[in-house]
């Protein structure tokens, strides 16, 4: 397993509440990280693309640093923002000049004099000429001449691409790889970031058994067995009723979004639990959104591992989870790293699945062969008639059924065409798509 890209890195670090997110949202062109006036909303190493004049490089958001922190979120957060700097090639030290230089500013600063990298200080916040002549008050922190900029105005941000340009080397822009997308989703602490840690082998997020530490989704990109893939790490998903305003509000909605843009949602279980109403919410919105799904039973290296008693959890999950029929069972432990493997390879299958494009006449065949064992039933004195159906997309697999008069089609004989397409075509861990419309003469 090969992780992220060869291109140039930028890492954002500073003290908490400086404007971090904000600049890392201005580089990238789009609202990826949570932007919230409170210190320490971002807490994970964010990664985002960034394009400027034919270059392309990664930017990394980073959680507020306190220097001396020794426990807690602060120290982990602390060890974050350490890794962070180990992969840039430069590091955007990020000031706020309308708060002057402060002792953690200088503590920041000093850490990073001890490092090889190629630092640009930011003085953030001068939004007009009074802050932007303040700015100078920071070249006693030994960065360097400080670049007054506003990150929430994009005033400066152009001259600091440019800067960035002549700084890092040179990687041209190209289009993104077909790559399979896995969201890693669940309630609120059943292990998904310890997953996401356990298939890449590193600390990538922060790890914690304290309800809601993942707050972004983050995305990291790696390889496994030569394919391209993005991991998509979330904050756990509530009802909506269970959820508080601020920061988490953001977090679930992110999660959702998390969920329409992934091509496989791997849903998290607690193999300690039982299965709760969220679980089978999350799972209801991954249908809804016709999303491939996975189902990881996570902490099974805790419970009797015989075929009797995974047989057992598989009935249980299938009997409240009958929307999802579909979706396979990976009983799996982060801790020991248990079939994190096999979950991966199943990833691929179900990639394989949604990518599946049938010929027409296959599809025909299989539609003529299904009426005839059981035609459909009309309500009234007119039949319904099938003529033919085509499939028009894949990611989900779409098929399109043409009939006399859709109106007509009972919402059982559409399960019945489903099942008998997944009976004969290899659709396992994906949902398919089944259109009708109608079509004269």
């Amino acid at each position: 397993m090969r992780l992220g890209s060869a291109k140039p890195t930028v890492a954002i670090v500073g003290r908490p509440n400086v404007g971090k997110s904000t600049l890392f949202n201005r580089l990238i062109g789009v609202r990826q990280a949570i932007v919230e006036n409170i210190p320490g909303t971002t807490r994970d190493r964010l990664y985002g693309e960034s394009e400027w004049k034919d270059n392309a490089f990664t930017v990394i958001d980073t959680g507020g640093l306190e220097p001396d922190a020794a426990e807690g979120y602060s120290a982990l957060i602390r060890d974050q923002v350490v890794t962070a700097i180990a992969e840039a090639d430069v590091v955007l030290c990020l000031v706020d000049v309308a708060s002057g230089v402060t002792p953690a500013d200088a503590e920041i600063a000093e850490l990073l004099r001890r490092t090889d990298k190629a630092v640009l200080l930011l003085a953030n916040k001068a939004d007009n000429a009074r802050r932007r002549d303040a700015a100078v008050e920071f070249f006693e922190l030994g960065l360097g001449e400080p670049m007054p900029i506003s990150a929430h105005h994009d005033d400066g941000i152009r001259e600091l691409r440019d800067r960035l340009l002549e700084l890092l080397p040179y990687r041209p822009a190209e289009a993104p790889a077909d790559q399979l997308k896995l969201a890693i989703v669940g309630r609120p602490n059943v292990g998904k970031s310890a997953i996401v840690n356990a298939i890449l082998g590193q600390e990538r997020v922060i790890v914690s058994f304290e309800v809601g530490t993942t707050r972004d989704a983050v995305d990291t990109q790696f390889t496994y067995n030569d394919k391209p893939l993005v991991l998509i790490d979330t904050a756990g998903i509530r009802r909506r009723g269970k959820v508080e305003r601020g920061v988490e509000t953001y977090s679930v909605m992110r999660a959702h979004q998390a969920i329409e843009r992934c091509d496989i949602a791997v849903l998290v279980l607690d193999a300690t639990q039982n299965l709760a109403a969220q679980d089978l919410h999350v799972g209801g919105y991954v249908a809804d959104a016709y999303k491939g799904m996975i189902i990881a039973v996570n902490k099974w290296d805790l419970m009797d591992d015989s075929d009797d008693n995974r047989d057992a959890f598989s009935d249980g999950v299938l009997r409240r989870m009958r929307f999802t029929p579909w979706a396979p069972l990976a009983f799996v432990s982060a801790e020991t790293r248990l079939n994190i493997e096999g979950l991966l390879d199943l990833a691929l299958e179900v990639g394989e699945a949604r990518s599946t494009r049938l010929p027409t006449a296959q599809v025909n065949t299989v539609l003529r062969e299904a009426v005839a064992a059981h035609p459909p039933s009309s309500p009234g004195k007119r039949a319904l008639r099938i003529k033919y159906a085509t499939q028009a997309e894949v990611r989900p697999p779409t098929f399109v059924f043409f009939a006399n008069d859709a109106s007509l089609l009972h919402f059982s004989y559409k399960r019945y065409l489903e099942n008998t397409m997944r009976k004969r075509f290899a659709f396992e861990g994906t949902a398919i798509k089944l259109e009708f419309r109608s079509r004269t003469g």
